[in-house]
């Protein structure tokens, strides 16, 4: 199993990442805060897990130790793949994740891609005595929370849809980077430079 991968960032895609290391590129897989860590040309480490399939070999990386102990115990859902698990980290950072989970807040993990009800019932189920605590306390964690999933996220997401972009599209990223910007004008500039990095 690989456990990390150092080297250079070659292109950032949306999702996704090549990182050069002594001449092999790899294609990792990445949520959302990863990817605003990233800069082409730099180096970079990324905590990573394998994920064999029949048809294929992946690589999901993280840029913190705390996003990959979070994802792994994503995957260990019944019902969560990393596929989800990464929707989910795209959606909310460590922090925001655990809050929904110790609140058991069912309405803020069915607003995370790929997570309906009976997939949020089993994540508080199997994962409320696991999570851990929230770094700085619960309080630290509510208006990052809070900020991604109204006020000016929500106008950042009407103005973005009404740009051709589609929600599921814009959703993901807009709840990623809300709870760091301050204006509806800050939003939009940095999830605008994130989705065209993707495409």
């Amino acid at each position: 199993m690989i456990g990390y991968v150092k080297g250079i960032v070659t292109h950032i895609f949306k999702g996704s990442c090549f990182v050069d290391v002594h001449g092999v590129g790899y294609r990792i897989y990445i949520p959302a805060l990863t990817a605003d860590k990233l800069v082409t040309g730099r180096e970079i480490t990324l905590f990573t897990y394998m994920n064999v399939r029949e048809d294929a070999i992946l690589l999901y990386g993280f840029a913190t130790q705390d996003e990959y102990d979070v994802f792994m115990l994503l995957i260990g859902v019944n019902g969560v793949g990393p596929k989800v698990a990464l929707g989910i980290l795209s959606a909310a950072n460590p922090d925001g994740f655990r809050l929904a989970v110790h609140q058991k807040d069912i309405k803020v993990l069915t607003r995370m891609p790929g997570i309906g009800k009976k997939t949020a019932e089993r994540i508080l189920l199997e994962l409320h005595d696991k999570i851990g605590p929230v770094a700085g306390g619960e309080a630290a964690a509510v208006g990052t929370l809070d900020a991604s999933l109204q006020g000016i996220a929500a106008e950042a997401v009407a103005a973005l849809t009404s740009l051709g972009y589609s929600q599921q599209e814009v959703l993901p990223a807009v709840e990623a980077r809300a709870g760091r910007c301050q204006t509806v004008e800050e939003l939009l500039k940095e999830v605008l430079r994130a989705l065209g990095s993707g495409r």
